[in-house]
């Protein structure tokens, strides 16, 4: 293999690979895990308002970027910054004088806080931005896997990691939360601690993901009610099939992406987007039928 070939596999091809298939997992096991905890089919690994609030963190470092910060690292840093604030503050609304995560405040809070970044963002850009900035500002909020280099796979690959590990360990505490959270205090469940634990920690790894390669839709959604369509709700199964067809879903997406057109990049969140959409409205049809 020749000094080119081997930048591109080593050095180009592989990080990307190794990226796609760490966020895939990442946030197809964060998605199963809010929807266990949250007791609601929609949860997402961005229902905390952890998306709008790293795209105002991007739009402000590309609006109002010091030296090296809207480029890079940097604007990945800004990006992962505002979305750790955003979930700082919906945790703060949501939570009880007890210490309690509500499901329905925290959603609510999430969506709130949602509306604000979004309405944020958009007065950034329309007063203080650019053409351009609007532009850049799109562009990230597609995600994309082309600025991905060896030290950031590494990082996504240790976080997804982690988390896979994590999670896994809490397989059982999480099918007491089949029948809410009454039932899952009746076998001893600390349902305060382990809520906390699950949710900030599995939103945190969803921050790092955005941080790096932007937010990416309809995975953490989608692929959680397509493996329980297959093996159950079990989360002894469901939690690590959804992170293998998680991880394999986004590394398809992203070749896709950059394979569709010969002489420009769609962005992952395009494919990803077309991809889930129809599969969520199949789903939505399918549990209609079953119902009538």
């Amino acid at each position: 293999m020749g000094v080119l070939e081997d930048q591109i596999v080593w050095q180009l091809r592989l990080p990307r690979v190794v990226a796609a298939a760490a966020v895939g997992a990442v946030l197809a096991l964060c998605g199963a895990v809010m929807q266990s905890l949250l007791a609601n089919e929609l949860a997402d690994p961005f229902l905390l308002g952890i998306s709008s609030g790293a795209a105002l963190g991007a739009v402000l470092a590309l609006t109002f970027g010091l030296s090296g910060v809207a480029a890079g690292p940097g604007l990945g840093a800004a990006a992962m910054l505002g979305a750790v604030l955003a979930l700082a503050v919906v945790l703060a609304l949501a939570a009880e004088a007890g210490g309690g995560l509500p499901p329905v405040r925290t959603i609510l809070a999430g969506v709130a806080v949602a509306q604000l970044g979004a309405a944020g963002t958009s007065l950034v850009i329309m007063v203080f931005g650019s053409r351009d900035t609007a532009r850049q500002v799109l562009a990230w909020t597609l995600g994309s896997f082309a600025g991905v280099r060896a030290d950031d796979a590494l990082v996504l690959a240790a976080v997804a990691g982690l988390v896979v590990v994590c999670v896994l360990t809490a397989a059982r505490t999480l099918d007491a939360f089949a029948f809410g959270e009454t039932s899952a205090r009746s076998v001893g469940v600390d349902v305060p601690r382990v809520t906390w634990l699950l949710l900030v920690g599995t939103a945190l790894a969803a921050a790092v993901t955005v941080g790096a390669v932007g937010p990416i839709g309809f995975v953490g959604l989608v692929v959680p009610h397509l493996v329980r369509l297959v093996v159950g709700p079990v989360h002894r199964r469901l939690l690590p099939l959804s992170t293998l067809a998680g991880a394999l879903l986004m590394v398809w997406a992203d070749t896709a992406a950059r394979s569709v057109a010969p002489d420009r990049e769609i962005p992952v969140g395009v494919v990803t987007a077309l991809v889930g959409a129809p599969v969520l409205v199949a789903l939505l049809r399918r549990q209609a039928r079953r119902s009538s």
